[in-house]
């Protein structure tokens, strides 16, 4: 198999705020362009995968967010963004405090927090899952 089709795996995370609203990002210049999704990105070598979101935190909406109570959701093999191929690691978190900031303006057009009854379409594939795990308790994606 050539080494470019080999999964990669990602790390993302649903950030609950108030029991009611979860903060997404629509994303840019890049694959689900127009898409709105949460924090999240690539695990690096040797990371946790708390490592992996607390990094993406701080690169993508700044170091002034505080979570509380990270812990995993779900899982998902995500081939609908072909010809990548995703293993998705889905965090969940409640915030606690701070405001999130564009820290990437190439990548992110905002930042904002929805509540679970209205959210914006249409939604990147991994925070679909997040919310249909959150509400269902599923935690396997195929």
């Amino acid at each position: 198999m050539d080494e470019q089709q080999r999964p990669k795996v990602g790390v993302g995370l649903l950030l609950i705020k108030d029991n009611s609203f979860v903060l997404l990002g629509k994303r840019k210049n890049a694959h689900g362009d127009g898409e709105y999704a949460g924090v999240g990105g690539h695990m690096e070598g040797l990371e946790t995968f708390a490592e992996t979101i607390m990094r993406e935190l701080r690169e993508e909406i700044g170091d002034s967010i505080e979570i509380s109570d990270l812990q995993f959701l779900c899982l998902s093999n995500i081939r609908s963004y072909a010809p990548k191929h995703y293993i998705d690691i889905g965090m969940i978190a409640h915030w606690v405090s701070g405001d999130p900031k564009i820290m990437e303006e190439d990548k992110i057009e905002s930042w904002d927090w929805y509540p679970f009854d209205a959210l914006p379409t249409p939604l990147f594939e991994s925070p679909g899952n997040y919310i249909q795990a959150y509400k269902t308790d599923q935690t396997f994606f195929e």
